[in-house]
């Protein structure tokens, strides 16, 4: 655990000055406040590489990642997580939350259009899989591992589903269509990778396709079928390449 205080030492100031800066912003700059929120979530999720609480690769046929082989790690994280996302909705009960919208008309049509979502993302990442040794994309997983990574996964991308589906999503469409909120998430998404691609790490382009197809997959889902749906496409998602079941 002493590398998750050390990770949360290197992130504490940053998140410190974005708090404040966000006390401090006038009552209805939300397109700040969204700004801000993501701004946050960037700086803790790009922290954990140098941290090592996961690994990304390219190979010449696919992207593949990786998570620290930690149960107890991901729990934390995962239930971090959760908490950092049920703070933000409390600030935010008078103002950005409004624009979500959880569940579409029958919520069993969100919980399948979810699933479906996740195939979609994976899918063409795991087919690549059966072309690329193991070995060459991060390797085997404990089996022990796998229901605290399932757990991590959603939890860990609730958070990010909330800012990115539900609240810039929710703001764009108050400006334009619901189609144009999509894919205007859909690339704000991909867009929130260009340091994690190009300097927290060197994987380059191949980062920002994956990113951008999830993103917009993710977007339509949850134009669809509301922002719980986005969030079961998004963590499983990241659970099937994570769990080196392929």
């Amino acid at each position: 655990m002493l590398h998750l205080a050390a990770y949360g030492w290197r992130v504490f100031p940053g998140l410190l000055l974005i708090a404040v800066t966000y006390a401090l912003l006038p009552r209805k700059a939300d397109g700040a406040r969204v700004f801000l929120l993501i701004f946050g979530f960037l700086l803790v999720r790009d922290a954990m590489t140098p941290a090592g609480f996961w690994r990304l690769g390219v190979t010449p046929a696919t992207v593949w990642l990786r998570f620290a082989e930690s149960p107890l790690l991901l729990l934390v994280l995962g239930a971090a997580s959760l908490l950092a996302t049920f703070f933000i909705l409390s600030i935010n009960r008078n103002g950005l939350n409004r624009r979500i919208r959880w569940f579409g008309e029958k919520p069993a049509w969100s919980v399948a259009a979810g699933i479906l979502g996740a195939l979609l993302v994976a899918g063409p990442f795991l087919l690549s899989y059966w072309f690329v040794p193991i070995g060459e994309r991060g390797g085997p997983v404990p089996a022990q591992l796998l229901p605290a990574l399932l757990f991590f996964a959603l939890a860990g991308n609730t958070l990010e589903e909330l800012l990115f589906r539900g609240y810039a999503q929710g703001l764009f469409e108050r400006k334009t269509g619901p189609w144009r909120a999509a894919f205007l998430s859909g690339f704000l998404f991909a867009a929130g990778h260009v340091f994690l691609s190009a300097t927290v790490t060197d994987l380059g382009p191949f980062v920002l396709v994956f990113t951008l197809h999830e993103g917009l997959v993710c977007a339509i889902v949850r134009m669809r079928h509301g922002v719980a749906a986005s969030v079961l496409a998004h963590g499983l998602a990241i659970f099937l390449l994570a769990a080196g079941l392929i």
